[in-house]
């Protein structure tokens, strides 16, 4: 049975990923993945993102307009629809992805670590730090796959964002961190795959030289999604441009779940 790794990082730019990530522009190179370019929906900010991800609808349809808009989730998505088929999931994020899906407002004590079958997170492993390292965002996704085997994890590393914002897109710093995180995902890379999952990479936005998102210039819409199935066996640069919208149905066709007909875009 299929299972799916959605590494949503937080302000990570198609450039950047191209020209810093070196071991996923490996498996491009050798056509061991799929690489995508997505031009991400608008507003290029985190929430509405999160939100559009996983439902596969724009933030006009489904309300979550702002990073201010504190309220779960109303449209179906990835979480519930996996929950619906019997299935396990699992996320490692900021505290936005536990007020879409489990609880809202967040509660600093009680949902910081969730293991319930009742939520639309099982297993959740929540943070309310911009800053939040990288290393223990994976590491804390590593031990999940051990103990619980989700079929559909989040890992949402938010250091590029928080980097960018502090340094801007034009910077050592911002760079570093990409490759920082391309370090981090070759580390857990080969248990996860020998554990049969697919992993997709993407950003919910970019960011520009002053750190700003939220606009429409590319620079902070233009996002990769990498595609790496557990058998390698990818398309390589497809130079195919698609949207943030494709994201949710490719992943329940992955793991053979029904598609919501809300989600109106085809798989990819």
């Amino acid at each position: 049975m299929s299972k799916v790794i959605l590494i949503m990082s937080d302000a990570l730019r198609y450039d950047v990923a191209r020209s810093h990530m070196g071991f996923l522009g490996h498996l491009v190179e050798t056509k061991q993945a799929t690489l995508y370019k997505i031009v991400g929906e608008l507003p290029s900010m985190s929430r509405p993102m999160y939100e559009t991800i996983h439902t596969g609808i724009p933030t006009s349809e489904h309300g979550i307009i702002a990073n201010t808009i504190l309220r779960r989730s109303t449209k179906p998505n990835i979480f519930q629809s996996v929950v619906e088929a019997g299935r396990v999931t699992a996320a490692v994020a900021y505290y936005w992805v536990s007020e879409l899906y489990n609880r809202a407002p967040f509660d600093w004590i009680d949902d910081k670590e969730v293991d319930d079958e009742n939520l639309l997170v099982q297993h959740g492993r929540f943070h309310r730090t911009d800053d939040y390292p990288d290393e223990e965002s994976f590491a804390s996704a590593a031990h999940l796959v051990r103990k619980f085997s989700p079929d559909y994890l989040l890992l949402h590393p938010v250091m590029m964002d928080y980097t960018g914002e502090t340094y801007g897109s034009d910077s050592k710093q911002y760079r570093r961190q990409a490759i920082r995180q391309d370090v981090l995902l070759g580390t857990v890379f080969t248990e996860w795959q020998e554990r049969g999952y697919t992993i997709l990479v993407t950003g919910d936005h970019g960011i520009n030289s002053d750190g700003h998102h939220g606009g429409t210039a590319l620079e902070q819409r233009e996002v990769p999604l990498f595609i790496i199935p557990p058998d390698r066996q990818g398309n390589g640069d497809t130079g195919e441009t698609v949207t943030h919208l494709h994201i949710a149905p490719t992943i329940l066709k992955l793991l053979d779940i029904p598609i919501p007909e809300t989600m109106k875009m085809k798989a990819l």
